[in-house]
């Protein structure tokens, strides 16, 4: 593949809801400009896209993958992205470091959760897009209804650019408004528009030429002026229009059976930015923000976007150049990693297939392999010029679950393959629970989870069980309690011997406090670290349901010691056992974790969910309905939030969201504790 200047580049994200075509429109562009020698297909696994088993074995994306494709002398890099909700973290990266966003929807199904989500963010980037009306072959295919659906939900206006020749079993190709020409199959010879169909092509004609006039002040006033615009003032103005946002072009097809293609790309390069007609990118240097404008000549700034563990090559790292250039066999400084990086050869890369190159101009992607401190969102500079670029924000993993070692030699790989897994994905993340004692990975639903313990069997070669994790209860006392315990032990030779007297306080402020009030000598000073030291292991184990013990004031009042037997360790047993007597004599009671949720939702779903957060025990705190989502904002337990994520997509068809976050400890009510602490007894007797 040859080199391309910056102004020859166009950076693509093709984003959608699951099963609307993009991988197809992918594989489609690949065939018809001739480097792939057939067309892939979803059902036999031989897509260029989704190359990984588990995609093959899912048949749906769940990575994003570079398809890079050369056309009239220009270079269009499609990022084909997944889908399917739980992968969103991949479509925020992807569009991090795409120029435009192609927005592709079932004719059937119109509009879905997954085109809202994409879209949603190609506004947060201010991407200009397209969209495409695509599998216009399909039985119930629907133009003008499947358009109308993305009318509703978006506030954009859409301009046709081109209208179906025929629809279902009948769709013959595209009638192009800009050349007023009929295009079959895949579109590269022009035909005349039958005369059927010229009514409808001239009065989409008028609105699309009308838009491309108030793209551009001078073209609105030749047309006000009842002037003809030419071919290349249409042209012109709508890609300003596009360029703005203003409104967005809309284009159909047929993926599959490569109808639509050629004219759809003409339109990509012809009305899509490249790198150097997007905005400047704000990064920040050494002495504040500075503005980069894709060109070679600027300071070398390049954005690592995604990494992949590859069992055969090893870690590799996508990355874009922003500003500079980046050649083969160079070094760049990696300014977050505080570390330089020798890069070797660079490539370009092909759903697998990787194309080496000596040199990548700013505003192109490419990727490097064997780095050893660089994960995404990293970024490449001059060690001289350092530079940090933005990190896209990421939603909040809310689906957990506990995670553990199949094996012991899986042990000791655990930590080190989750840290790989979550510096691979930015929307998944672990951490120790100290209070279960669990491992505990997040990501964005049960999917996702299933994908990265496969990917860590796959690539890690570590074997994970999971289940539901065990929710951080607490105990803690209601009242003052005391009592006494003596430890005696001679059984031959030196023995032990420690009695302790303690007292028990609930505490409100505070977590711990520990007071000697021994007055004469009962207990000698040198055994109360070890009478601390008792009460604190028996704190971390808990008392009635092993769970960790909180907000306690413990004072020790009065003991006995032994001349000869006493020892340390005779008065730390003796505490564990008084500290465990006293605790059961103060009312202890559970405590659980309380979430402060919103949860956003379509009006329409607002009362079945206001019935489902109160089988939860939800408090709710306030309501607000804008613009046709409603938000509920409410105090749940987090016992009754662990698989939520599934439940609310269930409820709403996916079009529910929700964040939650930690707010306060509250009382178990009785019969719950009850049951949490009959289960505890019941698994310490299994063990």
């Amino acid at each position: 593949m040859k080199e391309y200047p910056t102004d020859k580049i166009r950076n693509i994200a093709l984003v959608s809801h699951s099963s609307a075509g993009k991988t197809m429109l992918a594989e489609a562009f690949l065939h018809v400009t001739g480097v792939t020698t057939r067309l892939g297909r979803i059902e036999d696994g031989s897509t260029i896209s989704d190359f990984e088993d588990e995609e093959i074995r899912r048949g749906i994306s769940l990575s994003t993958s570079v398809i890079p494709v050369e056309y009239q002398d220009h270079k269009l890099n499609f990022l084909d992205t997944p889908g399917y909700t739980d992968f969103v973290g991949e479509v925020i990266s992807a569009l991090r470091v795409a120029d435009g966003a192609v927005v592709v929807v079932d004719s059937v199904a119109g509009t879905e959760v997954g085109t809202e989500i994409a879209w949603n963010y190609a506004d947060e980037f201010g991407l200009p897009r397209f969209v495409v009306i695509n599998k216009m072959d399909r039985d119930n295919a629907d133009f003008q209804k499947a358009l109308s659906t993305v009318a509703e939900n978006f506030e954009t206006r859409l301009i046709p650019v081109q209208l179906p020749w025929g629809e279902k079993a009948d769709f013959k190709g595209v009638l192009d408004l800009l050349s007023m020409k009929a295009y079959a199959g895949v579109g590269k010879e022009a035909e005349d528009i039958p005369a059927e169909l010229s009514d409808a092509v001239e009065e989409a004609r008028m609105e699309l030429v009308e838009a491309a006039a108030e793209g551009d002040d001078e073209l609105l006033m030749k047309y006000l002026d009842g002037e003809e615009l030419s071919a290349d003032e249409i042209v012109t103005g709508l890609r300003s229009g596009v360029l703005s946002g203003e409104f967005v072009p809309v284009f159909v097809s047929a993926a599959t059976a490569e109808v639509g293609i050629f004219p759809l790309l003409d339109a990509i390069i012809s009305l899509m930015p490249s790198p150097v007609d997007g905005p400047a990118v704000e990064a920040e240097g050494a002495s504040g923000p500075e503005e980069l404008s894709a060109s070679d000549a600027g300071p070398l700034a390049a954005y690592v976007w995604k990494t992949t563990a590859d069992p055969f090559v090893g870690k590799i790292t996508y990355f874009k150049v922003y500003s500079g250039v980046i050649n083969a066999d160079g070094r760049v400084w990696n300014q977050n990693a505080r570390e330089e990086e020798r890069l070797g050869g660079i490539f370009l890369i092909r759903g697998k297939e990787q194309i080496a190159v000596k040199t990548l101009h700013s505003g192109d992607i490419g990727v490097v392999a064997k780095l050893s401190d660089t994960s995404t969102s990293h970024t490449f500079c001059d060690k001289t010029h350092p530079l940090t670029l933005p990190i896209p924000d990421y939603p909040n993993a809310l689906f957990q679950v506990a995670v553990s070692p199949a094996t012991q030699a899986d042990s000791a790989k655990v930590s080190p393959t989750l840290t790989r897994l979550c510096e691979e994905d930015m929307t998944l993340s672990w951490r120790q629970e100290p209070s279960t004692k669990q491992t505990i990975l997040q990501g964005m639903g049960d999917q996702h989870i299933d994908v990265a313990i496969r990917k860590a069997e796959a690539k890690f070669q570590t074997m994970l069980h999971t289940e539901i994790p065990r929710v951080p209860y607490q105990e803690t006392i209601t009242k003052t309690g005391s009592a006494q315990y003596r430890h005696k032990k001679q059984s031959g030779g030196a023995g032990q011997f420690g009695e302790v007297h303690l007292r028990v306080e609930p505490l409100q402020d505070e977590d711990f406090e520990f007071v000697n009030e021994v007055f004469g000598g009962a207990v000698s000073q040198n055994y109360m670290p070890a009478i601390e030291k008792g009460i604190k292991n028996v704190m971390l184990d808990g008392v009635i349901a092993g769970y960790p013990v909180h907000n306690v004031k413990v004072a020790v009042f009065d003991g006995k010691e032994h001349p000869v037997d006493s020892k340390p360790v005779a008065f730390e047993i003796a505490a564990r056992e008084c500290f465990k007597l006293a605790v059961m004599q103060a009312a202890p009671v559970m405590l659980e974790p309380i979430m402060g949720v919103k949860v956003t939702v379509p009006e329409a779903s607002m009362g079945d969910i206001l019935g489902d957060l109160n089988t939860r025990r939800a408090r709710v705190q306030g309501m607000d309905t804008v613009r046709g989502k409603s938000t509920i904002n409410a105090n749940v337990p987090l016992a009754e939030m662990q698989r939520y994520t599934t439940d609310l997509r269930s409820m709403t068809g996916g079009r529910g969201v929700f964040a939650m976050e930690f707010d306060h400890y509250e009382t178990v009510p009785a019969h719950l504790a009850e049951e949490i602490i009959q289960a505890a007894r019941k698994e310490k007797e299994e063990k």
